[in-house]
């Protein structure tokens, strides 16, 4: 008997995860969804899904794993959607880059007889600068040499944090453990900011009256600088969803921002040579080093936070057992651990 895995949202994330998860067809069955229908068949033909299904209940309700691989404006809407149909014991993981909030949707919303983990996958660093996007650029390798952060509520089980970990595991990701609000703070900087300071630097440069004459001027710099506005695309709602759901970390971020730059502002006025030079040397130092760690992807050597886990393979138990979905105890049972 193989276990359903149903992936909701077949994007780059979502669609693979399927083509990662392809080599063990013989023990997971890959279920995909997309509201794009064009996007849900275009996975099928590539292999990330070995079956699609345009009904969300339909998708989900024999599932014991369903990763919501959505931007954060469509979590809360899919979740309630869903919700009621899960089986008992289904385990349910996100990739969107705000945690605190999509737990306390989980919380609201899942039946007690659920688990949510939080994911927040960090690419293989072959793909950084892709120009592709969505579905384009799924690889079956996407997440190689990368960092897989996994949050989740207080008190959710040892086993279904494992199972998180042992996915990321399976899929070529070092996982790290976190919590949820750390993981906020990381992706409000690293994330949601780079996309708010691009869209800043354009709106300033458009605004400005000669941009119609300096557009044709405009070349590499500014190219890459203004980059990440593409992400947005036609969702740029995402983006809001995450910034408003993140607000404390991303207003935080945005004062520091504007400090350094009132403090650069300063210095270019009173023509303080060194103090530019220096500032510039450390953010070079800094992006030169975080761009080698990050190509080397050796993060088995990085001392991350280590987590107390059940020491069982889930995969096998997952596999001895089908009767007991990877051997997470009934509610009643959670109430006699704690």
């Amino acid at each position: 008997m193989t276990v359903q895995f149903t992936i909701i949202g077949l994007g780059q994330i979502g669609a693979s995860v399927g083509l990662a998860l392809a080599e063990h067809s013989d023990r997971i069955t890959r279920i995909g969804h997309d509201r794009e229908p064009n996007i849900a068949k275009r996975a099928r033909e590539i292999g990330a899904v070995d079956k699609i299904f345009y009904n969300l209940p339909a998708a989900v309700e024999k599932a014991e794993i369903v990763l919501l691989a959505l931007p954060a404006n469509q979590i809360r809407d899919t979740l309630q959607i869903i919700a009621p149909c899960l089986q008992e014991n289904a385990v349910v993981m996100d990739t969107s880059p705000v945690k605190s909030a999509v737990a306390e949707w989980m919380k609201e919303l899942l039946p007690p007889t659920c688990y949510y983990v939080g994911l927040t996958p960090a690419i293989n660093p072959l793909y950084l600068r892709e120009a592709e996007r969505g579905i384009r650029a799924a690889h079956p390798d996407l997440f190689t040499k990368g960092v897989m952060a996994i949050s989740s509520p207080q008190g959710t089980v040892g086993e279904a944090v494992k199972l998180a970990a042992d996915l990321s595991s399976l899929l070529g990701a070092a996982p790290y453990f976190i919590d949820l609000a750390e993981a906020d703070g990381m992706m409000a900087a690293l994330h949601i900011m780079p996309q708010l300071s691009a869209a800043a630097l354009t709106n300033v440069v458009m605004d400005r009256a000669g941009w119609k004459d300096a557009r044709r001027l405009a070349g590499r710099v500014y190219a890459e600088a203004t980059s990440p506005v593409a992400y947005g695309d036609d969702e740029d709602d995402a983006l809001v969803e995450a910034v408003l759901q993140n607000r404390e970390n991303v207003v935080r971020i945005l004062n520091e921002m504007i400090s350094n730059l009132e403090e650069l502002r300063e210095d270019i006025s009173a023509q303080e040579r060194k103090k530019l030079t220096k500032w510039l040397e450390r953010a070079h130092q800094g992006r030169s080093k975080w761009w080698q760690e990050r190509n080397a992807g050796d993060w088995q050597s990085t001392d991350f936070e280590k987590v107390k886990l059940p020491k069982s393979n889930l995969w096998k138990r997952m596999f001895g057992d089908p009767g007991k979905l990877f051997g997470l105890p009934k509610p009643n049972e959670r109430d006699e651990k704690k």
